[in-house]
């Protein structure tokens, strides 16, 4: 799903001074206060495109048994655990970018929404043509390549289908900074047309189709209020003091019962789980505390810093090493320890490659087309 805000804006991070005391600080030293970089939010971000990438692993091993343990009881629940301990990612991302847009880095006019929304646009609309293209090599589209490059435009991702996080996190960041920037006495008039769009367009291709009988696109570029929340509730968590090292393992022990919940959901309810679940919810806040402000060595925070910037990217382009790696690793015949590592070397290959790519057209300054 990330992660800038899947990638969080700007690494600046705002770091609360009680006022009594702030009162004392020079400008200068409030100034560096406020800029400190939350290499924790960095870590969450790698941790969240990493963890989107195992749980299409485990995506890919239910399909092999139709998502059921009599097609392949091994496969099953190894593809359901991973699927499960990763459910936590996509909320995670809802809540960096609420935090990156509401305390991290909050946007100074209209134009700073604007290249926020492009940052993911752009590459959003050049993956949408690559997984077209793709698709239509292997005859894997399902429809004519036209149809879907112009559902692709209004919200409805095929063959790309992990692509549907973008058309929920622009209006998303749109929202929060016209809440922001309305707050520090702006008029973003732009971004107000945007969300007139936005909050009309349903509606608008509903009608449109009842009147005209035309097969008119799905409008997608919609926020859930699950996803609001997530964001709002994120900022306040990931803006509190670093969580005690003795509290974090009380934390981890509650993401332990939390995802025992997920999986007898999936497993007795529905898969995949909504991430609007309860569920999913507890296990998501836990994370995050058991992770807000754990201290990142110096020496690794180069190399975190590298990856982070990846981290968008991998998670664009994972899908087409997956879907190439699959059919060669999962098979619904495995048993469990065969089951086990076929999903670790799909994982670890697919995750490393997909990591790899990006870092080489970061270097070849292509982040801005191809994220």
């Amino acid at each position: 799903m990330s992660t800038e805000e899947v990638s969080a804006p700007p690494a600046t991070a705002a770091v609360p001074t009680p006022r009594s005391h702030s009162e004392h600080i020079p400008s200068e030293q409030k100034k560096t206060a406020r800029r400190e970089h939350r290499y924790d939010i960095d870590l969450l971000r790698v941790i969240c495109a990493c963890s989107v990438i195992l749980g299409h692993v485990g995506g890919e091993c239910m399909q092999a048994v139709g998502k059921s343990a009599e097609n392949g009881r091994a496969v099953y629940w190894t593809g359901l655990f991973l699927d499960s301990v990763t459910s936590w990612a996509v909320p995670m991302y809802f809540a960096i970018a609420g935090w990156a847009v509401l305390v991290g880095a909050p946007p100074r006019d209209g134009g700073t929404l604007r290249k926020r929304s492009l940052r993911m646009i752009i590459p959003v609309g050049v993956w949408s043509a690559v997984y077209l293209a793709w698709g239509r090599w292997r005859d894997t589209n399902g429809a004519p390549t036209p149809k879907l490059a112009l559902d692709a435009a209004f919200g409805t991702v095929q063959p790309a289908f992990h692509l549907w996080y973008f058309y929920a996190h622009v209006p998303l960041i749109l929202i929060l900074g016209f809440v922001m920037l309305l707050k520090a006495g702006k008029r973003p008039w732009g971004v107000v047309a945007a969300l007139v769009v936005i909050s009309a367009g349903p509606t608008a291709f509903s009608d449109l189709a009842e009147l005209t009988g035309w097969d008119v696109p799905r409008f997608g570029w919609q926020v859930g209020s699950y996803s609001l929340i997530y964001a709002v509730v994120g900022a306040l968590l990931l803006s509190l003091p670093a969580t005690r090292r003795a509290h974090r393992w009380w934390w981890l022990a509650g993401a332990v019962v939390s995802l025992a919940a997920v999986l007898w959901s999936q497993d007795r309810i529905h898969f995949v789980i909504p991430n609007a679940s309860v569920f999913v919810a507890a296990l998501s806040v836990c994370v995050l505390l058991a992770a807000n402000g754990v201290r990142i060595p110096e020496r690794v925070r180069p190399v975190l810093t590298g990856l982070t910037d990846a981290g968008l990217g991998a998670f664009m382009f994972h899908i087409l090493v997956l879907k190439t790696l699959a059919p060669s690793f999962v098979s619904a015949d495995r048993g469990w320890l065969g089951a086990a590592a076929a999903a670790a070397a799909l994982g670890a290959a697919t995750v490393v490659s997909s990591f790899a790519v990006s870092m080489l057209w970061g270097r070849l300054r292509l982040r801005r087309y191809l994220g």
